[in-house]
């Protein structure tokens, strides 16, 4: 009897596990998800690409600006990874075409162990030279913040996303952005 009432138990308490789209919107829990993170990026990148630095740095220099995507900080109230929103920045950058993107922090690093590593262990004729890493003309930094306003089954939650871009070497900030999302929850 107990094993046949385990059984009926734990069959009603099955969970189920559907795939969907990764396009897909869901939102369960009301946080900070995928889908916030990829319309940020793109709302930002779009913002960023459509203003007159742009253009005033093609004309000065008849080539895309370089750019490096630096710290993203997150001033949020939850654990957001800005890891998968500075990669969703990455990947809306380089589909754009507009502007040219290179490693930074820990890639840029192991970059640079691999060149030195081809040094010791490479053929000759594959080594790769130091001294051709592209200079970052600008850097895009910024910061995730919220706000949780609640009373007893209801919440708000907003995030606001700002970024800064900056001329590497004159410090001049060239761009600043952000983007606003607003969730009212009810339990």
């Amino acid at each position: 009897m107990g094993i046949s009432l385990f059984f009926v138990l734990s069959s009603c308490i099955m969970r189920q596990v559907q795939r969907v789209s990764p396009d897909q919107q869901i939102d369960i829990s009301g946080r900070w998800n995928s889908t916030d993170s990829k319309i940020t990026a793109v709302s930002m990148t779009e913002q960023l690409l459509m203003q007159s630095w742009l253009d005033d740095f093609q004309k000065a220099n008849n080539r895309k600006p370089v750019l490096v995507v630096g710290l993203i900080s997150n001033k949020s109230h939850e654990h957001i990874e800005s890891d998968i929103f500075i990669n969703d920045l990455e990947k809306t950058f380089i589909s754009n075409g507009k502007v040219r993107i290179i490693q930074a922090g820990d890639k840029r690093e192991e970059l640079r162990t691999e060149r030195a590593g081809q040094n010791d262990y490479a053929s000759p004729e594959t080594i790769k030279k130091w001294g051709k890493e592209l200079g970052a003309d600008y850097i895009l930094q910024g910061s995730v913040n919220s706000i949780v306003d609640g009373f007893n089954r209801e919440k708000v939650l907003f995030y606001k996303v700002t970024l800064q871009l900056t001329n590497v070497e004159t410090n001049e900030v060239v761009w600043m952005g952000d983007k606003e999302i607003k969730k009212y929850i009810r339990n």
